[in-house]
């Protein structure tokens, strides 16, 4: 992009969101993540009988002074999670005054620095066409973030985007952590086996919608000539009226709401952005409001 996005002044702003999330807000990005079974956290979980072969460093002497048995303790398996995020990079996002692809390059980069100040994995991706580039390759821990997030910057948009043809293919862990897809979601391709993919591997699902301004309350009228910003052979010229945009309204209501349910019915979370709104309000206004943190 000719463009920096991700510059200091933003990465200020995503450090002190996280500071604000953890003192305010214990939801997605509230803690260490335990598993149900038992590792080698130091969190005390439970006592059970000492068996031959156990690790004679765990023997509770405290336990074996009271009841003359030997008990080993039991501590939580701290889970180390993988937040893959992917990033719409089709020709479309590049729409609106306040650009889409702007705010999508701002998204990934304040999840993927909530989830390593989590100690969490990162990826992130460009989806262009029916290809996945990625970007960055689980990156983990602040110091990998500030060297390898500038790559978000040169990503470049154009073409189309097919969102299932891209990730389904593509290699994820079982439960083991968030799934962002960042898109405009305003296309006739199939993203729904994208999300179908993902949930049925049980991680979390979070579909962003980021539309811009104009998308979202056109003010357009008289006589236009619009033309797919992905296929220039599509176009649209007409005389814009009040009764068409009341159509183009309920059109726009159809598709925001087909994303939206489909995440409902998978269990997946979705949230729709403006190219417009700052990252702050999105995650302390958006994300509360839709319920992703709590």
């Amino acid at each position: 992009m000719a463009k920096t996005v991700i510059d200091e002044e933003f990465l200020s702003q995503v450090e002190l969101l996280q500071t604000l999330i953890k003192n305010n807000v214990a939801g997605m990005f509230g803690g260490n993540h335990k598993s149900k079974t038992y590792g080698s956290s130091c969190e005390f979980a439970d006592y059970r009988e000492y068996v031959p072969g156990d690790d004679i460093t765990k023997i509770d002497w405290n336990a074996f002074a009271r009841f003359e048995k030997l008990y080993t303790k039991l501590y939580l398996d701290e889970r180390q999670m993988h937040t893959r995020i992917y990033i719409d990079a089709s020709y479309s996002m590049g729409y609106g005054k306040s650009r889409k692809d702007e705010q999508a390059l701002k998204m990934a980069a304040a999840f993927a620095y909530l989830s390593v100040c989590e100690m969490d994995k990162v990826s992130v991706y460009a989806v262009r066409d029916s290809r996945l580039n990625c970007l960055i390759n689980g990156m983990l821990g602040k110091e990998a973030f500030i060297n390898s997030i500038g790559a978000l910057n040169g990503v470049e948009f154009g073409g189309d985007s097919f969102l299932s043809e891209a990730i389904v293919p593509s290699t994820v862990g079982y439960g083991d952590g968030l799934s962002v897809i960042i898109s405009d979601f305003l296309t006739d391709n199939d993203f729904e086996a994208a999300i179908d993919h993902l949930a049925g591997k049980k991680r979390h699902v979070l579909c962003v919608q980021v539309l811009s301004k104009e998308e979202l309350n056109p003010k357009v009228r008289g006589k236009m000539h619009l033309f797919d910003s992905e296929d220039n052979n599509k176009y649209y010229r007409k005389n814009i009226t009040r009764e068409i945009i009341k159509a183009y309204n309920m059109a726009l209501e159809f598709a925001t709401g087909r994303i939206r349910g489909y995440c409902a019915a998978r269990g997946a979370d979705y949230m729709l952005v403006c190219a417009e709104d700052p990252v702050n309000k999105i995650f302390f206004e958006k994300l509360v409001n839709e319920g992703v943190l709590k």
